[in-house]
């Protein structure tokens, strides 16, 4: 049985998570330089031991609001093929383990979100795992 580590947060009240592999390291909120002309979900870069990040709040990214900096707040500092961004998330809960048969990656409907990678159902919680190939792509439909 294969399995796939993933790691949980939220957005509001709902669950999200990305597989681990793209995760490089969860920070805190640092100052961010705001960059003119960029998309509305770019909040700006951020200096990172020496490595300059573009950082993207994911809840607007998603269309689902604009996060709220609050001490739960994380970037999770990610890399995907040459590509490093910082995503904002509400805040980060588990890292867990899931084989990749309590992963559902169809929904019965049709359901038009790209970066939709599944659920997972773990433990009665209904978590929404995310592609990261759609999440570093300039805009999701």
């Amino acid at each position: 049985m294969e399995m796939v580590k993933i790691i949980v947060f939220k957005l509001g009240e709902e669950e999200y998570a990305l597989d681990i592999e793209f995760v490089q390291s969860i920070e805190r909120i640092q100052p961010i330089t705001r960059v003119p002309n960029a998309p509305s979900y770019v909040k700006g870069l951020m200096n990172l031991r020496g490595n300059v990040i573009p950082i993207i709040d994911l809840r607007k990214k998603l269309n689902i609001g604009e996060t709220n900096f609050t001490d739960h707040t994380r970037i999770i500092i990610s890399k995907y093929e040459d590509i490093e961004l910082g995503f904002i998330v509400d805040q980060t809960s588990d890292v867990i383990d899931v084989s990749r048969d309590e992963l559902e990656m169809e929904l019965s409907g049709r359901m038009e979100f790209d970066a939709f990678g599944g659920i997972v159902n773990f433990s009665g919680r209904l978590i929404i795992l995310l592609k990261m190939e759609e999440l570093v792509k300039t805009e999701v439909k």
